[in-house]
């Protein structure tokens, strides 16, 4: 019902379920947050009953949602930094490629017994290392694909922003994070993708003697898996799948059908997204009254807040700059930890030997060996599906799906039963452990370069068509130039995803039998169950300096080339 101004009025049925979806997730967070027992790491049994299936599947999302929120915010302040501060570029950037490399169980234990320490006796502390490592598997991919977008803003958008005064908020808000929209969606798909990837790793882990489990898909996967109950498993994945499909066509699809609005596009497509969720939000009433009286008024003060002209630092005095005391602040907390961190590190050095190092070295080769097979062989595939789902966008409603309930399902759930049949079958792991990085690491460059070709103004398109340009002058002219940004950005976290898979590709635990193959991801794996920090150390920081060489020989210029030769 509208009145005569062309406003909504009255209650529909979209308000009715708004209101009910909010309702409902207060509910469970409230109820989740407040169930907190006392936890006992060698007691915490997974029940493999059907009935605790749904339970598990929402303490997982819980966890996923936690270090999505997380990751949103350190992608915004991360990338925002690399892009305009040209000294901390230098520092962040190569940094960003060593921690997205860095297998997730290097982290696993300083967090644990960081968290441990926060909250004895209390699950609470495995519950956030755990919130932690889904973390590591989600953001860099966030922050990569974000800050390819802050450095590829055509010029002449920037020109006009500076023409109209606007501050660096209002040019956050109304230019830079508009513009990087589509790719930041597409990276979100893709960065929950990563962490159901990760999930059994991040649910199930041992340190030292201690087993520690967390109520969740990932542990249940997991335990029907080390008993070879390959029907729970089944049952688990399904669970798994419709949970999947339930995020798309909630969540996904309603942005990615909101996120079309932002392509810079001079010609209308014939065709947009829907998506029948952002239909109803839009027809709510509810919605609309929190646009008009939440939403505006708070964007509007904010831009009264952060559009006026502050003092700068120099004009004020120093006792009184708050910027001034957190940098102070930021740098005493820096040396601190960095301090303990050092006295860790040169206790766990003094225990290193020569025949460790060359050992790890061979380690290290040996799985970037892997990693660049896997990586040709995602690229092969990945790069003309990717760019047929972005051109055809009809396709896209179909395909999208699809591929977002492919990328999410863990392959390491699937993973020892295959390992089981290339073994059966004379394959042993090698070829299995590149198939499961090709698992972990394809669907980064897929969703990047769905993103890039899905963002091709409609314009240059026709331009294209109407010079009757064959299909090879088409890719060569036009296709590859303007994926080019986004799947450099698919190949550098691929990378990352890679090297991360590499711990569960290398070294598989299940049914009481353990397979493994010589890598820098089975080093890791065994170090950090069995609690040896000082070749654990070793493993990831020769893995580091890989990381780094890489970076600043290839993807560094390939970055540059991207900004500087193929952004619109």
């Amino acid at each position: 019902m509208t009145n005569s101004t062309g406003r909504r009025t009255g209650l529909a049925y979209a308000d009715i379920l708004v209101g009910a979806v909010m309702i409902a997730i207060l509910y469970f967070v409230i109820t989740w947050a407040t169930h907190a027992h006392h936890y006992h790491p060698e007691t915490g049994g997974i029940s493999l009953s059907y009935a605790r299936l749904p339970l598990y599947a929402l303490y997982s999302w819980l966890r996923m949602l936690a270090a999505y929120l997380i990751s949103l915010v350190f992608t915004f302040v991360y990338a925002y930094l690399a892009a305009y501060n040209k000294r901390a570029e230098k520092i962040l950037i190569p940094l960003l490629d060593i921690l997205q490399s860095i297998p997730v169980l290097s982290f696993l234990p300083v967090a644990l017994l960081a968290f441990i320490a926060l909250f004895p006796h209390s699950r609470i502390g495995v519950n956030l290392a755990s919130i932690l490592l889904i973390f590591t598997g989600q953001v860099w991919n966030m922050v990569f694909g974000l800050y390819n977008g802050l450095i590829t803003i055509p010029l002449d958008l920037k020109e006009s922003a500076r023409a109209f005064h606007l501050s660096a908020w209002q040019r956050f808000r109304m230019l830079e994070l508009p513009y990087s929209m589509v790719g930041l969606v597409w990276n979100s798909m893709m960065s929950w993708a990563g962490g159901w990837f990760f999930l059994m790793a991040a649910e199930m882990f041992s340190l030292g003697n201690h087993n520690y489990q967390l109520q969740g898909l990932g542990s249940y996967l997991q335990t029907a898996a080390n008993q070879g109950n390959w029907v729970k498993e089944v049952w688990g994945l399904i669970v798994l799948i419709l949970l999947i499909v339930a995020m798309d066509q909630l969540v996904w699809r309603p942005l990615l059908a909101w996120a079309d609005k932002f392509k810079m596009e001079s010609i209308d497509s014939s065709f947009r997204p829907r998506s029948a969720i952002l239909m109803i939000l839009r027809r709510s009433v509810l919605i609309d009254w929190l646009t008009q009286h939440v939403i505006s008024p708070l964007t509007e003060g904010t831009d009264r807040l952060f559009g006026r002209t502050l003092p700068t630092v120099a004009e004020m005095p120093p006792i009184v700059s708050v910027v001034g005391i957190i940098r102070a602040l930021l740098l005493t907390v820096s040396l601190f930890l960095g301090f303990i961190a050092w006295q860790g590190a040169v206790h766990l050095i003094s225990h290193w030997t020569g025949m460790q190092i060359l050992t790890v070295l061979l380690a290290v080769g040996t799985t970037f060996t892997r990693v660049v097979a896997a990586l040709l062989i995602s690229v092969l595939w990945t790069v003309p599906l990717g760019v047929f789902i972005g051109s055809h966008p009809k396709w896209a409603q179909t395909l999208t799906p699809l591929t977002q309930i492919a990328a999410s399902i863990p392959a390491t759930a699937l993973f020892p039963g295959l390992v089981a049949l290339l073994i059966a079958l004379g394959g042993g792991l090698g070829i299995a452990s590149i198939l499961l990085m090709v698992l972990g690491t394809q669907w980064y460059i897929l969703f990047n370069v769905i993103a890039g070709a899905s963002a091709i103004p409609a314009d240059l398109r026709e331009a294209a068509t109407m010079f009757g340009l064959k299909r090879w002058q088409k890719w060569k002219t036009l296709i590859l130039p303007a994926i080019y940004p986004y799947l450099i950005t698919g190949l550098i976290t691929a990378s990352g995803g890679a090297w991360n898979a590499s711990i569960v590709a290398e070294y598989v635990s299940y049914h009481s039998h353990t397979y493994m193959i010589f890598g820098v991801g089975s080093l890791i794996a065994q170090s950090s169950q069995k609690g040896q920090f000082s070749l654990l150390l070793l493993a990831t920081a020769s893995l580091a300096v890989i990381v780094v060489a890489i970076n600043r020989f290839v993807w560094r210029s390939l970055y540059n080339r991207s900004s500087a030769r193929y952004s619109l």
